[in-house]
């Protein structure tokens, strides 16, 4: 038997997170973002989970390859572009899509025959100030790469820096700046502006295609506003299993460091899932765990392989139960603020080591 720790993925929710995706989406493009491993939830399931997407987005020519080996035949978009030649060759003969974001990708294009030529997104730069030319750049920059040869240029996208609904109206950058900052390009039917937090909170984001993130895999990208209020299922439970169970008294400690002391007689039971397995070494005393049914508190530092949790409050609980990290009663939002993140680092943080197993169809 396997050391018991392993992510289910959640199929069946994250089809319901895409058609709600499709729904607020409307009649645009709906790109499905699957880079870094699907958020951490593997390329595999991600390929079944959102086979109704328009096209798949990620980062990775191998990642592409992937997809394309097991039969995906739709649009795929490559949302850093190309590093060097080779991967431009390959994005020709594999027929990606890719972004085009600085003036180095455009000689480059220049200086390498393709035989099947290259559909390319004008990537502009709405104020995050990461990748991207300005958008009054835009006519120039498109003019270049139609005059290349095999170059197609499909329209223009950007990325919002600030699209949640709390960030403050009077903050340096919040959307209706953003889109100020676009100025026409924000309304071509062959822009691609709206990202997750776009979707959920900002109506006004128009284009003909939106990308959906972070809230296809049922995380809110607003931290302040709960998953469920917004319609969200969790795409991944991280759960592991109860191994030992270690009775003590008024004045012991747990773990390295003896950072928790317990203060009563206490049941603890020893987990298998650590740091080494992607749950955060500095997560506090009385962090959040799920087991038969309650909710009880981590305590002492995360080891590498293990962690602890009090059950004294559930008798019922002892070698052999499953319990839940993160996922439909744990969400990893709560979990990351904990430790001073975004749930987004969390799941994608998830080691290799830990299966990956789906659940649902």
């Amino acid at each position: 038997m396997s050391r018991p720790v392993q992510a289910v993925i959640h199929l069946d929710n994250l089809r319901h997170n895409l058609a709600l995706m499709r729904r607020l989406a409307r009649d645009r493009t709906l790109w499905a973002v699957v880079k870094a491993d699907a958020y951490g939830h593997g390329l595999e399931q991600a390929l079944t989970a959102f086979s109704e997407a328009d096209g798949l987005a990620t980062l990775e020519v191998r990642d592409a390859r992937f997809f394309r080996e097991r039969g995906w035949s739709r649009r795929i978009l490559l949302l850093e572009g190309f590093f060097d030649a080779d991967e431009l060759v390959e994005i020709s003969q594999l027929g990606l899509e890719t972004v085009v974001h600085s003036s180095w990708q455009i000689d480059l294009l220049r200086h390498t025959p393709v035989e099947k030529g290259v559909n390319v997104h004008v990537k502009l730069n709405s104020g995050m100030n990461r990748l991207g030319f300005k958008p009054e750049e835009y006519g120039a920059v498109r003019a270049e790469l139609e005059a290349i040869a095999g170059v197609r240029v499909l329209g223009c996208v950007t990325h919002f820096a600030n699209s949640e609904a709390s960030y403050a109206a009077d903050g340096i950058l919040p959307v209706n700046r953003q889109l100020s900052a676009m100025g026409k390009l924000a309304c071509r039917e062959d822009a691609c502006m709206a990202n997750s937090g776009a979707l959920l909170f900002h109506e006004e984001v128009t284009g003909g295609a939106v990308r959906a993130g972070v809230a296809l895999y049922g995380l809110s990208p607003d931290s302040r506003v709960d998953r469920n209020t917004l319609g969200l299922k969790a795409g991944m439970t991280l759960e592991a299993r109860i191994i030992a169970v270690q009775h003590l008294n008024a004045g012991e400690a747990v773990g390295y460091g003896s950072r928790w002391t317990a203060k009563r007689a206490s049941r603890i039971a020893v987990v298998t899932c650590g740091y080494g397995d992607g749950y955060p070494r500095s997560m506090p005393d009385g962090a959040p765990v799920w087991v038969c049914g309650r909710k009880v508190p981590l305590v002492g530092s995360v080891s590498m392989d293990m962690l602890e949790i009090d059950i004294t409050d559930v008798p019922e609980a002892d070698v052999g139960e499953t319990v839940e990290l993160w996922g439909e009663h744990i969400d990893v939002n709560t979990l990351a603020s904990l430790v001073g993140t975004i749930g987004y680092e969390l799941i994608c943080a998830v080691a290799p080591r830990v299966p990956r197993v789906s659940g649902g169809r």
